[in-house]
């Protein structure tokens, strides 16, 4: 049961990461460069997919040239725009990095931070949500402001 339910959650979490993909490729440059939001939010959703994928959050570190500026108490953003090139390098590594560990975790085990105590699995399904949540915040800036919406993933 347990590799069942493994296949299912990357298959779940890799099509929240193409839907992802595709809203970040959908953005159009002008818009990426003159609108704060949406970059920056595509950028939050890949911080923390990334860290949300880590067996021991105390020793998660983000790929460079990406900061810790998401764990500022202040609220502080990261030091320029980062380009969607390099969000999607950062994306193709958390992809790469779900297919490579998701299979091999133990869904018992604790992820645990100073907001959460949850089990692999339910970090995995939280981390989905997540994604999910941020990939519907995109999709309605790309209606909005440039009429342009990636399609629906069932699985990737």
């Amino acid at each position: 049961m347990s590799d069942t339910i493994k296949t299912s959650l990357l298959a779940q979490l890799l099509g929240a990461i193409k839907m992802l993909e595709q809203a970040i490729e959908a953005c159009p440059n002008e818009f990426w460069k003159d609108d704060q939001e949406f970059w920056y939010k595509a950028y939050h959703t890949l911080f923390y997919l990334d860290y949300y994928l880590a067996d021991d959050p105390a020793s998660f570190a983000p790929p460079a040239p990406f900061t810790f500026s998401e764990f500022d108490p202040a609220g502080a953003k990261p030091p320029r725009v980062y380009t969607q090139e390099e969000l999607l390098h950062y994306l193709n590594y958390c992809r790469a990095l779900a297919i490579a560990t998701l299979p091999t975790k133990n869904l018992e085990q604790r992820f645990i931070n100073a907001y959460r105590d949850y089990s692999q699995f339910e970090i995995i399904v939280y981390n989905i949500k997540h994604v999910q949540h941020h990939v519907g915040m995109l999709t309605l800036l790309l209606r909005q402001k440039c009429n342009a919406t990636p399609g629906w993933v069932s699985t990737d």
